[in-house]
């Protein structure tokens, strides 16, 4: 798609080569409705947002803050699309507890797994 095609397909929406509708958008002769796009995060879900990292570094005082913010901004941005905004908080504490409680655990293990003992001749 060149940079024309798609400024025109955003002028446009819906209509493919020659002004035709594009395939799945024209139903029984009506023209069906264009999905909305989810409005910009409000300023009630930001704080939300900033209290669920704020908790969650809280819950993991072992990981670095700026994991702690990254997860969060991570798990965050994949709801990005969703058209519900009232449950987003909570399923980016969800998915972000769930991200930093496998890196705990991991972490766990791996520092109490056994090492094997060193080489005969190897040591000091």
């Amino acid at each position: 798609m060149t940079a024309e095609s798609f400024e025109e397909e955003i002028r446009s929406p819906g209509l493919v080569d020659g002004g035709r509708p594009a395939p799945g958008l024209v139903d029984g002769g009506r023209t069906a409705k264009q999905p909305s796009v989810a409005p910009r995060s409000s300023q009630d879900e930001l704080v939300a947002i900033q209290n669920v990292a704020a908790r969650l570094r809280a819950a993991y005082p072992q990981a670095d803050a700026a994991t702690v913010e990254a997860t969060v901004g991570t798990a965050y941005g994949s709801f990005r699309q969703a058209r519900v905004r009232a449950f987003v908080p909570i399923l980016v504490e969800r998915r972000a507890r769930t991200i930093l409680g496998a890196a705990a655990r991991a972490a766990v293990v791996e520092a109490t797994t056994l090492r094997p003992p060193p080489a005969a001749g190897s040591g000091p």
